[in-house]
């Protein structure tokens, strides 16, 4: 699934086509909004949080999506045999004179006005890619999670929004912290959500993303050399993997001592 990085870039790319252009074409094929009409709004921008995205409008509407696993949004020049947009997975499609968004395989799409936006996602976290972070609310809500698996913390969007299971097993293994650990007993979780947060902040800014764990099954641990292991974070049917050094990240381990991790400098 699209993390919180992939998101930002996301908006980027909307805003740098469509933000303070008129519509002239919005096709919307999504069964609870399909004949909502966004022809003639002049689009104000497009807002990232966690996983979401609003883009919103001059009279007072916000378009909501959500990539969940598979979705993009593609901007197309208008006139282009892509911009036509008919294939059968398109869900959302944006066109002005010159650009074209076509949103595919999206996961959720809702029409609302924008001061109404906290009713999709004011049930979560803190943005961990905001321009400023919360981090009195991220602990609060981190203390509420108890004893469950630090991995599954972080990939909880009710405490922290934008995290995913390639960030999540990156900062675990930056901070050298056993997947399964009880979130209580992490040695320091502000420090381990700012790894996480800096890393992502890399990721939007160059487009490049760690690539010292996740996705390296059996392969070599760029750090030690043991070879990497994959474990499981919720039970079905959310089950995410959770990519580890058996070696770095040892049953116990609850985090490095302040100043040690390289990531975090």
């Amino acid at each position: 699934m699209p993390e919180g990085d992939v998101l930002r870039r996301t908006a980027t790319r909307l805003d740098q086509a469509l933000a303070g252009q008129q519509l002239t074409r919005a096709e919307l094929r999504w069964p609870s909004v399909a004949t909502v009409d966004l022809v003639g709004a002049r689009v104000l921008g497009t807002e990232p949080y966690g996983k979401h995205l609003m883009t919103r409008f001059d009279d007072g509407r916000t378009l909501h999506t959500h990539l969940r696993m598979d979705g993009t949004w593609r901007t197309l020049r208008t006139g282009s045999p892509q911009a036509a947009a008919r294939a059968p997975d398109i869900r959302a499609v944006l066109g002005t004179p010159q650009w074209t968004a076509v949103g595919r395989l999206l996961g959720m799409v809702d029409v609302v006005q924008t001061s109404d936006e906290h009713t999709l996602i004011g049930h979560l976290g803190p943005d961990i890619l905001a321009s400023s972070v919360d981090v009195d609310e991220l602990l609060r809500r981190w203390a509420g999670a108890g004893p469950r698996p630090v991995a599954e913390v972080l990939l909880d969007q009710r405490v922290v929004a934008g995290i995913g299971t390639v960030f999540m097993a990156e900062s675990l293994f930056a901070e050298q912290i056993w997947p399964w650990t009880a979130a209580d007993e992490v040695a320091d979780p502000a420090r381990l959500l700012l790894v996480a947060r800096k890393q992502m902040r890399r990721s939007v800014l160059a487009d490049e993303r760690p690539e010292r764990v996740h996705g390296r099954l059996h392969r070599p641990c760029r750090r030690c050399g043991t070879a990497i292991a994959v474990g499981q974070a919720n039970e079905p049917p959310y089950e995410r993997p959770v990519f580890y050094c058996p070696r770095c990240q040892p049953p116990g381990a609850t985090g490095m001592a302040a100043g040690a991790s390289a990531e975090a400098r």
